[in-house]
């Protein structure tokens, strides 16, 4: 499968195939509100802005398999993003990112880029680089800060 064959649907339920970002590194995160993690939106947003402009796309998306982390809504998701973090990287409606009905999307992602002892995404904010022709280059853990991947962004623009 390649990712650019990939459909998604957008915060506002419009289908997006990810064809749309061919050519641009994307840097794809399963996103919550109500995580210890949220405060990465910000930096999320600090690379999106710095970035956009030379091909860089952050690609949020929304999942709640963790602790009931996430917002009920993809309205409320936005609002909140918006009001708090100024967030205008692109934002997509809410997935399942593991288990039967994880989208294909993450299904894609895991079997390109495996995690440690297992492929399951762990948590929220679970990061996977995508270069310019489609391929998964990398893939980061929760807590890895979204600016102490710059460098790694850098070398794929």
């Amino acid at each position: 499968m390649n990712i650019y064959n990939i459909n998604v649907k957008d915060i506002h339920s419009n289908k997006i195939k990810l064809d749309k970002y061919k050519g641009r590194v994307m840097l794809i995160v399963n996103v919550a509100s109500k995580c210890g993690f949220t405060p990465q939106y910000e930096a999320l947003e600090m690379l999106h802005e710095k970035h956009h402009k030379e091909g860089l796309s952050v690609l949020g998306f929304p999942c709640n398999q963790f602790l009931s982390q996430e917002r009920e809504d993809e309205a409320t998701i936005e609002q909140f993003c918006t009001t708090n973090f100024g967030v205008k990287f692109d934002m997509f409606a809410k997935i399942e990112v593991n288990g039967k009905n994880a989208h294909s999307l993450y299904k894609h992602l895991k079997n390109e880029m495996g995690g440690f002892f297992t492929d399951s995404i762990k948590w929220n904010f679970t990061k996977f680089l995508v270069d310019k022709e489609g391929k998964v280059v990398a893939r980061y853990a929760p807590s890895t800060k979204p600016e102490d991947i710059e460098e790694d962004i850098l070398r794929y623009l």
